[in-house]
């Protein structure tokens, strides 16, 4: 049987590979697991039986039998753990690879995100600037300790893992940004993980609904 996941049929991110879903789906990608999509409007989010599943009405959704998740953290690491290639077998290296999973989400995407939803929501609000100033000062903190962790390393943590899938998809939403420009090792960084063949799956297949919802 496979998965279903859930995706915005209309995705707010221009397709760029932003939303949420995207994770899911490069997870997928990277260990070879075919899926399904269940697409959702933005009404069916706050309906009754997507609710029953994602009691915050967001996507993605993960469902396998009987089997439902949410949260795109929480369901990447779910197909970590039931397919080999995301996580390491070694189990010191196994903690470490979930550390830094719990760390591109906990830790470095709050403020990105947050820069984001303001450039939205908060520029034309008397305290804007202010606000930006205090959000790129917090994410500046946060690469600069990523990019002196990551050095000249190719990931995070030996191979590629579950870690840098989730990292690589937290600083797309600086791509093109000045922020990241100035780390040349997290601009390289990023760059190898969107070469990677089940990213560039991932993101084609993503991207073709957005097309397809504005043809």
């Amino acid at each position: 049987m496979k998965p279903v996941i859930t995706a915005f049929e209309r995705s707010p991110d221009g397709g760029r590979g932003l939303a949420r879903d995207m994770r899911v789906r490069w997870a997928l990608e990277e260990v070879g697991q075919p899926y399904d999509v269940r697409f959702v409007s933005f009404k069916a989010l706050r309906e009754l039986a997507h609710l029953a599943i994602q009691p915050f009405g967001q996507i993605p959704t993960y469902e396998e039998g009987e089997l439902a998740l949410f949260e795109s953290g929480a369901i990447v690491l779910h197909i970590a753990e039931r397919h080999g290639g995301l996580l390491p077998n070694d189990p010191n290296a196994r903690a470490r690879a979930i550390a830094w999973m719990f760390a591109a989400l906990n830790t470095v995407e709050p403020p990105i995100f947050d820069r984001s939803l303001a450039m939205i929501v908060e520029r034309e609000e008397p305290w804007y600037e202010q606000r930006l100033r205090a959000l790129e000062n917090s994410i500046r903190q946060r690469l600069d300790s990523l990019s002196r962790h990551l050095g000249e390393a190719e990931w995070l943590d030996g191979a590629f893992g579950a870690g840098d899938l989730l990292m690589v998809t937290v600083l797309l939403r600086l791509k093109g940004s000045p922020i990241l420009e100035d780390y040349p090792n997290l601009s390289a960084y990023l760059a190898r993980g969107e070469a990677r063949p089940a990213y560039r799956r991932a993101f084609e297949a993503q991207a073709a609904v957005f097309a397809a919802s504005n043809g």
